[in-house]
């Protein structure tokens, strides 16, 4: 267990981009542990200071429509520019592990060597949602360790993947021709996750129409989150495997960064994210109280008063929380 000068040394050498530290960091608040949550609050506070800067894109989209590969073009595509990416990757976890079911990314092995990008897979270990329990501390991590841009990449176990818009900046939602047309996805509420579309795998037959589908439905749309506010939602058509149309994504990324600033949609987003990402914790924290209060025996003890009707399971709910957490003495 790293010691907290230990932990200001890892935050030190993350600060000048050494890559060695930025993972040892990302393993510390992946840590499940009483001594492990300790240590992440004192990694959470030293970072604090140094974050706020990256552009978060999170992708996501139902599997199939490739976007690992589009990860990997658009980490090329952000390097040509001369921008420092951090990409964390979530995959599932394996059932006899608990680790990312992938591994660091062979997908991605042409980056590998790149000073400039560092790559993360982290387990999702049965978070719903397509994100892992502990992204948004990982992502502080990448930010304060000066990447430009991180990209968050979701499991990708279907259209259910709506946290990462809770965490991101910007949302790019990707598909591919022959997954359903424009109304379809506004019936799966797609076009209200997106920021950006992008209809990958466009060399195959069906693309335009799918590009033309989904652009009538935005059209025919009530504008999703950001009715009103001045952002159309671009649908732009990519072959990422050979990094065609990658150049019009990064556009539009791009875009959409000057509009979030130029209208302080951005502040309006993160406040949302930290006021989401603190009810988190203090939500975590109730859980494993309970989950003490439970191992000394409280809870089944109230179970039995409930199953023999001698206590309503809404009070018997207040005295398991009570016991929990103790109001303090004034």
């Amino acid at each position: 267990m790293s010691r907290p000068q230990d932990v200001a040394d890892l935050v030190a050498r993350a600060r000048q981009g050494e890559h060695r530290a930025v993972a040892r960091l990302i393993s510390l608040v992946e840590t499940d542990s009483a001594a492990g949550r300790a240590l992440l609050r004192d990694v959470a506070a030293r970072l604090a200071p140094y974050t706020g800067r990256a552009h978060v894109v999170g992708l996501t989209g139902p599997p199939g429509v490739g976007k690992s590969t589009s990860t990997s073009a658009l980490v090329t595509a952000l390097r040509r520019r001369g921008r420092r990416v951090g990409v964390i990757a979530v995959d599932p976890s394996s059932p006899f592990s608990g680790g990312a079911l992938l591994g660091d990314r062979v997908r991605m092995g042409e980056h590998a060597t790149d000073e400039g990008v560092f790559i993360r897979s982290m387990a999702s270990r049965g978070h719903l949602g397509g994100l892992a329990w502990s992204t948004p501390q990982a992502l502080r991590v990448l930010d304060a360790a000066g990447c430009d841009v991180v990209l968050v990449e979701t499991v990708g176990v279907g259209q259910s993947e709506v946290e990462v818009v809770a965490l991101a900046d910007t949302t790019v939602v990707l598909l591919a021709p022959g997954m359903g047309d424009g109304v379809q996805a506004a019936k799966a509420g797609i076009l209200e996750v997106a920021d950006i579309l992008a209809v990958n795998k466009a060399d195959r037959d069906g693309a335009r129409r799918t590009v033309r589908d989904l652009e009538y439905a935005i059209a025919m749309s009530e504008g999703g989150r950001e009715h009103g506010t001045g952002w159309t939602r671009p649908v732009v058509s990519t072959v990422a495997v050979r990094g065609e149309g990658v150049d019009d994504l990064v556009a539009a990324l791009d875009a959409h960064r000057v509009w979030l600033d130029e209208t302080g949609a951005r502040a309006v987003r993160r406040r949302a994210r930290a006021a989401a990402e603190v009810e988190a914790i203090a939500l975590e924290q109730v859980r494993v109280r309970i989950g003490d209060v439970r191992g000394a025996g409280a809870l089944p003890g109230l179970a039995d008063r409930v199953a023999a009707g001698e206590l309503d399971p809404y009070r018997a709910a207040d005295a398991l929380l009570e016991t929990a957490l103790p109001a303090e003495s004034p």
